[in-house]
């Protein structure tokens, strides 16, 4: 029995991927947001943000955390540096908020068409 390979219907499992993939770069940096935002800590400070417009002192993250200034301080550094917040000089105090794109740029990360 001689069968003919393109004539062939594909079965569900060895269809090719539809999406394009992400460039090695893209996915660097996909990663390195996500690496970020595995401590919970960092995801309540995102939270607590994406809920207001207002930029936020450092200090009011302390017990909104339970967290000492300086763990607060090392969390927020970690989320400005990969882009996510921005830091605003006040004096003696920082005051944060998340950067315009920041929140499109997190729904892209989790948009999985199956999920939503």
């Amino acid at each position: 029995m001689i069968i003919d390979m393109r004539t062939l219907d594909l079965i569900g499992c060895c269809r090719p991927l539809d999406g394009e993939a992400l460039a090695d770069e893209e996915a660097d940096a996909t990663a390195r947001v996500f690496k970020t935002l595995a401590d919970p800590a960092r995801v309540k400070i995102v939270n607590l943000l994406a809920g207001g417009g207002e930029p936020v002192c450092a200090c009011e993250f302390i017990p909104a955390l339970g967290l000492t200034q300086a763990t607060v301080s090392h969390h927020l550094k970690k989320l400005t540096d990969v882009g996510l917040l921005e830091r605003e000089q006040r004096g003696k105090w920082a005051y944060f908020s998340l950067k315009p794109d920041a929140l499109a740029q997190l729904a892209n990360l989790v948009r999985i068409a199956e999920v939503v």
